[in-house]
């Protein structure tokens, strides 16, 4: 990952941490979108500084990816700061729970616009630097509850499958350009997400349960698989969506 440019939405997230720091550490430079300052302050904490045995640069940015026009400003600038985007990775999310009568429209359009239409808009601000050197990796963060078995998720559920629809597309699309579009499905994992759900213990029980591995899966899970699809070693899976979830599914 040496020399290589992240873009990374959501970085300082639950599952984002511990994967902008596993890429910094081989040496990325990573372009971290999120804009919960308690997360971005702990990123900032825990990245390595510069001159501190530091491999790869952190570059921060609060945008707000509801704000479709802002956002592709915002990147167009940051491009021009750190030369374009080798590697994009599109895991921010929101996930409003109720009942789909409950919903309005609206609620699932602002769904989409940060879900899933944000990550067009990365996409189509990296792509032309990523055709010119005939490289790019492109990583979409799906879900397990793809597999159906929640409630209350429309508008969520919706919008991973879109990222699955577009993963599939743009491999087909990018690939005589040399860029590579994958997906990763994180199972369960203990973040934040998982507030919304009234019996916390009763959940934990549920989850291992039904997977195969019985252990909670942690960040570092997530973090060693998008740096492979992040890697060189990459280079020729593309349009695939790899389930990380202990067994839960099996595909």
């Amino acid at each position: 990952m040496k020399g290589r440019v992240v873009l990374y939405t959501g970085a300082a997230g639950g599952l984002g941490l511990d994967t902008t720091l596993l890429l910094l550490e081989r040496g990325a430079s990573v372009v971290a979108i999120d804009n919960d300052l308690t997360k971005v302050a702990a990123l900032q904490a825990a990245a390595p500084k510069k001159g501190n045995g530091a491999k790869g640069e952190l570059i921060v940015s609060t945008a707000d990816l509801s704000d479709l026009a802002g956002f592709r400003a915002t990147l167009d600038g940051l491009i021009e700061r750190a030369g374009g985007f080798d590697v994009v990775i599109n895991n921010a999310a929101i996930y409003p729970s109720k009942p789909f009568e409950d919903y309005l429209i609206e609620e699932h359009q602002a769904v989409q616009r940060v879900n899933v239409d944000a990550g067009i808009v990365a996409v189509q601000a990296a792509l032309p630097g990523m055709r010119a050197k005939g490289f790019g990796r492109i990583i979409n963060v799906s879900s397990i509850t793809l597999s159906g078995g929640w409630a209350n998720l429309s508008p969520y559920v919706a919008s991973k499958m879109a990222l699955v629809g577009l993963t599939r597309a743009w491999a087909r699309e990018f690939g005589p350009y040399g860029v590579t579009v994958n997906a990763i499905a994180p199972g369960a994992f203990p973040t934040d997400a998982e507030k919304i759900h009234p019996d916390p213990e009763g959940y934990n029980r549920m989850v291992l349960d039904a997977q195969s591995i019985k252990r909670r899966g942690n960040a570092h899970d997530i973090a060693n698989a998008i740096a492979f699809f992040a890697s060189d070693e990459s280079g020729f899976v593309t349009g695939q969506t790899l389930h990380v979830n202990g067994g839960w599914t099996m595909n």
